[in-house]
């Protein structure tokens, strides 16, 4: 499948991988492609990363990115979320399933840091509002990146993930996705519903930040227990 990433950090860069090595046709979007040797925050350089590959992918624009996916992925920070997706383009986002995995972390005071948006709007709405042609699923934005791919593997307990999307039939291909992409059994993933769900996944993080300083790890997750 050719799968678009948009954002060359840690998320990206993690799910781009996986995807990758796979055998799905990985094109990265940045606003930087021509600087493979510039290091991307706490993540790889992308001549570093696509030297870990076992198969070919591909570093691009945005745009460039967003008209090779049959999928996209929104694995920019938050703070920068609208504006790669302007550059990405309506027309290259329009009738596809835009899956967001950014939060609206705002780091400019330290930490911990606070929230961009909250309570009665949410990033996932804003971005859906911004690119009303594509079917926003907002998932795996409750878990560090290490988590997002076959957390069984790397972490002990039986996580929970969430998704939720205004597109019914949209959230449940997300579910197959997760499950057949990265490992996230069925019985792992919670349908929250509509996007306005995404308020309170988003609210979490808060949270998550606080129980890394505490735990001294990122290496948790939820577990929804009946």
């Amino acid at each position: 499948m050719k799968i678009s990433i948009l954002g060359s950090g840690a998320v990206g860069q993690t799910l781009g991988k996986s995807l990758s090595d796979s055998g799905h046709e990985v094109v990265i979007g940045t606003r930087t492609p021509a600087s493979l040797d510039e290091k991307r925050g706490y993540a790889a350089s992308l001549k570093d990363w696509l030297a870990s590959l076992t198969r070919r992918a591909s570093v691009a624009t945005f745009a460039e990115s967003a008209a090779h996916g049959e999928v996209v992925i929104n694995a920019t920070s938050g703070r920068g979320s609208i504006e790669a997706l302007n550059h990405a383009g309506a027309m290259n986002l329009d009738g596809k399933i835009l899956i967001d995995v950014s939060n609206p972390l705002d780091f400019s005071k330290g930490m911990p840091p606070s929230l961009t948006i909250c309570n009665t709007d949410s990033l996932g709405e804003l971005i859906q509002r911004s690119v009303p042609g594509a079917k926003v699923v907002k998932t795996l934005n409750t878990v560090t990146a290490e988590l997002m791919v076959a957390p069984h593997k790397v972490a002990q307990g039986n996580h929970g993930l969430f998704v939720c999307g205004n597109d019914e039939s949209a959230r449940k291909q997300v579910a197959v996705w997760l499950n057949e992409w990265f490992g996230w059994k069925p019985e792992q993933i919670v349908d929250l519903g509509d996007i306005t769900a995404a308020r309170g996944t988003e609210m979490y993080l808060p949270l998550w930040v606080r129980l890394y300083g505490q735990l001294g790890t990122s290496m948790f997750g939820i577990s929804i227990v009946r």
